[in-house]
């Protein structure tokens, strides 16, 4: 009988145990567990220590609500202009309502997947190929909003995604680089034909400015030489104007002063000349005395001219030459 009490109070011992146990669940933190009673939902455990019906309540689904990363595998897809090409991605999606995640959903990154690559499909299919090469923002943008859509009564949340590559085959990659070289080309040539057009706009440009600047300095100097020809005839003016007075002050001597100064300035200057060779000198003085006068009286107005008296006669040195 002692043994049969004894295995009696270990089955209890072991009962009561095994009954803790069922009732203490732990959660690890970044996770929600779901509890169903008879196989329908109840509620949902958070991380740390929770505490459940013994044998009655068991744990359902246990939801990662972390952040997590989805890859999108690969796919040939049609743009809109019929090219093909491969793409890939990656989606960052978040559980916000672990009962929805885990009730209304069979597999969830099953169906992420297989959601994401169908709207890859239709966006890209929508764009020609270059479209589809350069908008890989606009693609992002619109599968964004179509997956979060899409992902909301299953209680998730779709915070990106990214298009990782949009690589069409090896022969239309050849196609597009030559296509691009001969873009360039023409964007070269087009570049140096307006280099050089502009250049002789430019040649011209300067040509202009250089006969109108070459006018504007013929024009300048002859008004400027007008200037100088007008001011010397002033000046000139002013100078007869000036002997004039003083022939009237002073009287016949002074102009005869003056006649025969500038008679003799004549005279040494012809003498000077260098290319003046030879120079004759009248025999008598008398001569260049008798030039004076005649000069004086046709500078009389209204005077005849009269017969000077002969000049004493004056040793004169004989006539030479002046080299």
């Amino acid at each position: 009988m002692g043994n049969a009490y004894l295995l009696l109070w270990g089955l209890a011992l072991l009962l009561v145990v095994m009954t803790l146990l069922s009732g203490t669940k732990s959660v690890p933190q970044g996770s929600v567990w779901t509890v169903e009673r008879f196989g329908a939902y109840t509620r949902s455990l958070q991380p740390g220590l929770n505490f459940l019906v013994p044998f009655i309540d068991r744990i359902g689904r246990r939801i990662n609500v972390q952040e997590q990363v989805l890859d999108i595998p690969e796919q040939t897809v049609i743009t809109g202009d019929n090219a093909t090409v491969a793409a890939d991605g990656v989606i960052y999606y978040r559980v916000l309502e672990p009962e929805k995640a885990a009730y209304q959903v069979q597999d969830l990154r099953q169906a992420l997947t297989t959601l994401a690559m169908t709207n890859i499909r239709a966006v890209v299919g929508e764009m020609p190929l270059d479209a589809a090469l350069a908008s890989r923002e606009r693609i992002n943008t619109q599968l964004l909003t179509i997956l979060d859509g899409a992902t909301e009564p299953w209680g998730v949340k779709t915070s990106r995604v990214e298009i990782r590559k949009i690589e069409p085959p090896a022969n239309l990659i050849t196609a597009m680089n030559l296509q691009m070289t001969a873009e360039r080309e023409r964007r070269a040539t087009v570049a140096k034909a307006q280099g050089e057009r502009e250049a002789a706009v430019m040649r011209a440009e300067g040509a202009k400015q250089a006969v109108v600047l070459a006018a504007d300095g013929r024009l300048e100097a002859a008004e400027r030489d007008a200037q100088a020809r007008e001011r010397l005839a002033t000046a000139e003016a002013n100078a007869t104007r000036s002997v004039a007075e003083a022939a009237r002050e002073g009287g016949e001597p002074a102009l005869r002063y003056f006649i025969a100064q500038r008679y003799v300035e004549a005279f040494q200057a012809m003498a000077a000349s260098p290319s003046s060779k030879l120079v004759v000198v009248p025999m008598e003085a008398t001569a260049l005395a008798g030039g004076i006068t005649q000069a004086m009286q046709l500078l009389r107005a209204g005077d005849p001219i009269q017969p000077l008296p002969p000049a004493a006669p004056r040793s004169v040195p004989p006539a030479g030459t002046v080299g």
